[in-house]
């Protein structure tokens, strides 16, 4: 690999900073991308979920993972900045593949979720490890210090007693990160004082994710958070306005509709 892929990685590590945290509205196309840039964020990552359903899938491994490196392939090469590219469980590929695959692509940086993504039931935290392992050795043979982003899928298995599963997250983050993760990813954890006591726990980088109902931007520095992701948020807003003006076009409506929005058309009408 070049140096400057491998200085990309170093460049998007550097970015976790415990208390700062990397803010990453999720891309989905190269256009999304360059709109990441634009607005002055200092990396991309990608969604897979908006990736998947961008192209006609669903989410859960259900878009060929040719496809899926091939929509990284297109963000990566739209800008200049580190790219870290959601991989779900990693498409069934051998560590080596998968991670060679990632750095073909242009990306220095990966997301891996410890649940089958077509049943959703939880992996054995051994085997997740196994897996991180070997991803952490593979980027190593390739001379690259690949960013690994280790979701933990506790929180989204309901029932379980909260105390119980923030336990079961903490001591699955800590295996990860003994294998070898450089940041842990317990998604949909919100409140304010369990991800505190996730975050002392595992004194790694964390990601939360961002929700609607959850801590902002200030608190969850505050909480010490290494990394905000917004998931398929931005997709799902993207798409909504895009179907308002499509409603506002059905009816007749030239500005848009009740947002206002000059239609392109409109300018010269």
């Amino acid at each position: 690999m070049s140096d400057s892929t491998a200085a990309r990685a170093v460049a998007l590590r550097a970015l976790h900073r415990p208390g700062d945290p990397l803010v990453l509205p999720n891309a989905w196309d190269a256009a999304s991308a360059r709109a990441v840039v634009d607005a002055g964020f200092p990396a991309v990552a990608t969604g897979s979920a908006a990736v998947a359903d961008s192209h006609g899938y669903a989410d859960g491994e259900r878009i060929p993972p040719g496809e899926m490196f091939a929509a990284v392939t297109r963000i990566a090469r739209a800008v200049a900045v580190p790219v870290t590219a959601d991989v779900e469980r990693g498409y069934g590929l051998r560590p080596d593949e998968l991670v060679a695959r990632l750095l073909d692509a242009g990306a220095v940086g990966l997301n891996l979720e410890d649940s089958d993504p077509r049943t959703g039931v939880l992996i054995d935290a051994e085997e997740q490890a196994d897996l991180l392992a070997g991803v952490r050795a593979a980027a190593e043979d390739a001379g690259v210090a690949v960013v690994v982003n280790a979701r933990t899928d506790v929180f989204l298995r309901p029932g379980a007693e909260p105390a119980d599963r923030l336990a079961e997250a903490i001591r699955r983050a800590r295996r990860y990160l003994a294998a070898g993760a450089d940041c842990v990813y317990p998604i949909l954890l919100a409140d304010p004082t369990q991800l505190r006591s996730f975050v002392q726990a595992v004194a790694a980088p964390v990601n939360v994710l961002a929700r609607p109902d959850g801590p902002g931007r200030t608190a969850l520095a505050a909480l010490g958070v290494a990394r905000i992701s917004y998931g398929s948020g931005l997709y799902a807003a993207t798409r909504a306005h895009a179907a308002r003006l499509l409603a506002a076009v059905a009816a007749g409506e030239p500005r848009g509709g009740r947002s206002g929005t000059l239609l392109p058309w409109s300018l010269s009408s």
